[in-house]
């Protein structure tokens, strides 16, 4: 199985995350994660979607992405050409003896402790997935009471492959 990860710029119109998701959902393909957001031209919206599968079905959602009438324009984001980040929550337990050095291992991976009580913290991270998942295996032994990740956002390094918005409309 391969991943790819598609960038997708749609319009920003109720139900369009909907209907991608239900065209996944129809033809039993498998989402990995899906992020969305506005873009700095609020008619549009900037999904990332990771998908698995072979390269059959990989090609096959790319070509059935770009049918769907709301999306404008779609991408292969190749992890050499692009940037992708994600961003974690998790919350440790983290009494007075385990504390220290849970930080320890958080600044390690150059991560933020946001929330602190007396029986747990909230780390934050951010980074790629191999970054996130490290900081995970690294608190194994820890109980994790509730993790967060918010699945790739991605963008295309340098400014050759940039879709300039205005030519969308």
């Amino acid at each position: 199985m391969k991943k790819k990860v598609f960038q997708l710029l749609v319009d920003n119109t109720a139900g369009v995350l909907s209907k991608i998701s239900g065209l996944f959902a129809r033809r039993c393909y498998n989402i990995e994660s899906i992020t969305a957001g506005t873009t700095t031209d609020p008619n549009f919206t900037r999904i990332t979607i990771v998908a698995s599968g072979d390269d059959v079905i990989l090609d096959q959602i790319e070509k059935q992405l770009s049918k769907l009438i709301d999306v404008r324009d779609i991408t292969e984001l190749d992890p050499e050409d692009s940037v992708y980040r994600e961003l974690a929550l998790i919350k440790v337990r983290a009494g007075e003896a385990q504390r220290e050095n849970i930080m320890t291992i958080a600044n390690i991976f150059r991560a933020n402790i946001i929330d602190v009580t007396p029986e747990s913290l909230i780390i934050e991270i951010t980074g790629n997935q191999s970054k996130v998942d490290a900081l995970l295996k690294m608190l194994e032994g820890q109980e994790i009471l509730e993790l967060a990740r918010t699945g790739i956002a991605g963008l295309g390094r340098g400014v050759e492959n940039v879709v300039h918005l205005e030519d969308l409309k």
